[in-house]
């Protein structure tokens, strides 16, 4: 961005300063306490707010160093004086995304690399989950990356012992060990509390209703949420009873049944991110040759097959994600695993079991960034952090449009993906 010049300065701070103030924004401070600000003026474009309001055509936006301080349509501004214009007509602009359930690595480099390749795909803040540690938990809460998302996390999940998989989580015997593990997270202060309620095909105990409801109990003892790793009905019946807050999977097993969606009904407040597997049919990959080398990007496309036990297991979380959807379960977005662009996987997945592609924007914008209590990114709006991608193609036309990306912008600046891209393939 480009700094106004002393002389247009005051026109484009008093410009400013009236939309705070007309549109809502907290605070009207005198144009001279706003001296040094940066302002760009975004104007054609159609903006995909991020929640259920329909787009606006022909948009016009203005970022304020790393703030939306007008957002709207062309005929309802005046347009300031000397700010940086960036014409974008014929893209479609919506908002970074949130992606509530992924895992990062436990060391620094290769972190701060996944959060930039996470950023170059478009989200702008993800919730690690479970596989923290204590060190990275206080060593990298509040940073920001440059070119990168920002971080939640749940520092260290909870399990039953599970010799031979990641040795990071608690493991618990007991209910005073359930507990104890929960007091150890809410001292670090971490934003959820992760359990994984699975016995992974029969190989380990999973955590029963006395130890997973002592983890719910002193969770919310501490004003701490529980979002919990699930595979079957029988499970997630129960840790609906026990008082759960989120699924990070949806049920795997079965069918969803009427005593679940009964259950669901009592607990409105929980919220699902579908974390849908892989749908077992070949797809395109050759959209990823900005960022994974020739090579791999072949053998990946080799292995992209049509899998009939892959379309089954895909057949029956679809359902379920069809049959919550009517029932108006709060759906948010996550994609498990670290592959930066599974996001755009996972939302034509969604779509692929009826949702709509806006009702799939929502969800991985403006739901889940309420899931994790943002206020501040997740909808395009006055105040907000300018977190927002520009796309070539509309995705409320064909949701594989969201990876048609001409550019993201984080806290205001555009990103460097040229420079991510030539990183990640040795260009």
């Amino acid at each position: 961005m480009r700094r106004v010049t002393d002389s247009s300065r005051l026109v484009t701070t008093t410009f400013t300063v009236f939309f705070l103030c007309v549109l809502g924004a907290a605070g009207c401070a005198e144009p001279a306490a706003q001296a040094e600000a940066d302002v760009t003026l975004f104007t054609g474009a159609r903006l995909i707010v991020g929640d259920a309001s329909p787009p606006i055509e022909d948009a016009v936006f203005i970022v304020q160093d790393d703030r939306f301080t007008y957002v709207g349509r062309a005929e309802d501004v005046e347009i300031p004086e000397d700010a940086e214009p960036v014409d974008l007509t014929g893209k479609t602009v919506m908002p970074a995304l949130v992606n509530a359930h992924l895992h990062l690595a436990t060391e620094r480099e290769e972190r701060v690399d996944q959060l930039q390749r996470i950023a170059y795909y478009g989200a702008g803040v993800v919730v690690s989950l479970g596989r923290d540690t204590d060190e990275i938990v206080a060593g990298m809460r509040d940073e920001i990356v440059p070119d990168g998302a920002r971080v939640l996390t749940t520092g260290r999940g909870i399990s039953r012992p599970e010799p031979g998989r990641s040795d990071v989580a608690f493991w618990i015997d007991t209910e005073e060990d359930a507990r104890a593990a929960v007091r150890e997270l809410a001292a670090l202060d971490v934003d959820l509390v992760k359990i994984w309620v699975d016995d992974r095909g029969g190989r380990y105990e999973k955590p029963g209703p006395l130890l997973y409801g002592a983890v719910i109990d002193e969770a919310h003892a501490h004003d701490l949420r529980v979002t919990a790793h699930v595979y079957t009905l029988e499970d997630a019946k129960g840790l609906l009873r026990a008082g759960v807050d989120i699924f990070a999977h949806g049920v795997r097993d079965l069918d969803v049944d009427d005593e679940f969606m009964a259950l669901w009904a009592d607990h409105p407040e929980v919220v699902l991110i579908p974390n849908l597997p892989d749908p077992g049919v070949a797809v395109d990959l050759s959209w990823l040759s900005e960022t994974i080398p020739a090579d791999q990007l072949a053998e990946m496309q080799a292995a992209s097959t049509d899998r009939p036990a892959a379309k089954e297991a895909f057949g029956i979380q679809a359902r379920n994600l069809a049959r919550f959807k009517e029932a108006e379960v709060r759906i948010a977005f996550g994609t498990d695993g670290s592959a930066p662009w599974a996001v755009h996987l996972e939302m034509e997945d969604m779509v692929r079991t009826g949702m709509t592609p806006h009702e799939v924007i929502i969800a991985a914008t403006a739901n889940s960034a309420a899931l994790m209590g943002l206020s501040d990114v997740g909808v395009i709006r006055v105040g907000r952090s300018a977190d927002f991608i520009v796309l070539d193609a509309n995705p409320l036309d064909d949701i594989t449009n969201t990876r048609r990306i001409d550019a993201v912008y984080l806290r205001g600046t555009a990103i460097d993906r040229d420079g991510l891209s030539a990183r990640a393939t040795g260009g």
